[in-house]
């Protein structure tokens, strides 16, 4: 009588759990990116021998989660003067024409084309587009959750990452030191994005 009653509350107490649930991905609806609790990162090699991590801070986006996860779509945009890297001296550089060209170029965005695999880990696929050059790209990316906040307003929570040449986005800007170029090719991007669950009236 005891080893049963055990097992049941500790089934009632797992099914009961914050984390229940979450593998099996969010629920189908639209949700909007929260910048506020959302990043938009990138790390690429300085000096050949460290690198520069650096950020965007003014970013907006929706994903639409399907019935059919597979379904589902995702974008993002990105104010390109918004980058920050802790040093202003820099940060006016990547805003110049040797990089970002934000005045001409304001938007980096994303549109997704295809989620692959299941929400615990899937590619998601799509065109990115920086500086006025398009490529397709694919990140790794996962689903981290979905909980309630102290507002009752349903967020949830993904992981992605990818790799860039940046080449290939026409930033081509580079200067030589003795080790090498001061910047590397490639660009590490990282997104944890926090989005909130838009209520069916707001859709319209």
């Amino acid at each position: 009588m005891n080893k049963l009653f055990t097992r049941t509350a500790l089934t009632l107490a797992l099914s009961l759990s914050p984390l229940a649930g979450f593998a099996a991905g969010p629920a189908a609806g639209a949700y909007a990116i929260d910048p506020m609790h959302s990043k938009v990162g990138f790390e690429i090699s300085h000096l050949v021998i460290s690198s520069v991590e650096g950020r965007f801070t003014e970013f907006e986006g929706k994903i639409e989660i399907a019935e059919k996860f597979a379904q589902s779509k995702a974008n993002v945009s990105v104010n390109m003067a918004s980058v920050d890297t802790g040093v202003g001296k820099r940060d006016e550089h990547l805003r110049s024409p040797d990089f970002f060209d934000a005045k001409k170029f304001p938007k980096m965005t994303f549109v997704s084309s295809a989620f692959q695999g299941a929400p615990e880990s899937f590619k998601l696929e799509g065109n990115l587009t920086i500086k006025g050059i398009t490529k397709k790209v694919v990140l790794d990316a996962k689903y981290l959750g979905t909980v309630r906040d102290g507002y009752g307003n349903v967020k949830t929570a993904f992981r992605a990452e990818t790799k860039i040449n940046r080449k290939d986005f026409g930033l081509t800007w580079n200067a030589m030191v003795e080790a090498g170029p001061t910047v590397g090719d490639e660009v590490t991007i990282k997104l944890n994005l926090q989005a909130a669950a838009v209520p069916p009236a707001a859709k319209k």
